[in-house]
């Protein structure tokens, strides 16, 4: 089966090289032929080596590209520009730091980030996009089901991995799968160092295959930070991190500073 590594973006929040690093730490940490493709709105600055194709429109309203990341949805639409395979998407604010390739046999229709234990959060699984893996084209009912109900939808839940985790199941896939724990790692719950001690230690560097972030900081905050505090109060980080300037620089970004 053919094996893509998806990713997208749109808006101004990420820069291109956000994707022109992702597609350089992939292509490091795979073993054998792969795709790398990239769903955006603007191509200017992406490296040539990747796929580019046009988000797919399912008639979303403004405000859902601006709350949550409702776009992700259409990854699952049932003709994705003409590809086939095995996808894994991947966020563009996310570390590669191990083998991907193992990522692409993991059993599921649809399998993805437990995010509970990030939250400190003792209940059930709690569904996260950061990261997830699926046939492309065999899930097409997922966007059947929420373009069909989009108001209701977009009513009912927050984002879309709330409606993934809330809807999937319903549609006949049977449950959502869940990655290992130790093939992912979470920047704040995992590499941030406790209150008063980040102020004089640096993150630990990841040592998973995968590292997300999750709302602020993002990893140019750890490369080029801001004035003051890069993370959020009460935390505190201040300087250049240099694990994450190393990754960076090597997979081919640029430092501002």
């Amino acid at each position: 089966m053919e094996r893509v590594i998806l990713t997208m973006k749109w808006g101004s929040l990420y820069s291109a090289e956000y994707v022109n690093v992702l597609f350089n730490a992939a292509k490091a940490n795979m073993d054998g032929d792969f795709t790398f493709v990239c769903l955006t709105d603007d191509v200017e600055g992406i490296d040539p080596g990747v796929v580019t194709h046009p988000i797919p429109e399912v008639g979303l309203p403004q405000s859902a590209w601006k709350a949550g990341a409702w776009p992700k949805l259409t990854v699952f639409s049932r003709d994705l520009n003409g590809l086939k395979g095995r996808a894994l998407f991947i966020d563009l604010d996310t570390v590669i730091s191990g083998d991907l390739s193992e990522m692409f046999d993991f059993p599921g229709a649809f399998v993805c980030l437990d995010s509970r234990p990030w939250r400190y959060d003792s209940g059930p699984a709690r569904t996260g996009t950061g990261i997830f893996a699926f046939d492309i084209g065999e899930i097409g009912a997922v966007v059947d089901h929420f373009v069909s109900k989009m108001d209701e939808m977009l009513s009912d839940y927050d984002n879309e991995q709330d409606f993934l985790h809330g809807e999937f199941a319903t549609l006949g896939f049977g449950e959502i799968e869940y990655w290992p724990t130790d093939w992912l790692q979470s920047f704040k719950y995992h590499l941030r160092r406790p209150l008063l001690v980040d102020r004089i230690l640096h993150p630990k560097a990841p040592t998973a295959k995968i590292l997300c972030f999750h709302g602020r900081p993002r990893p140019i905050d750890l490369i080029d930070p801001p004035s003051g505090n890069w993370d959020k109060f009460p935390h505190y980080g201040k300087g250049q991190v240099p694990w994450m300037v190393d990754y960076w620089t090597r997979f081919g970004g640029s430092l501002k500073g």
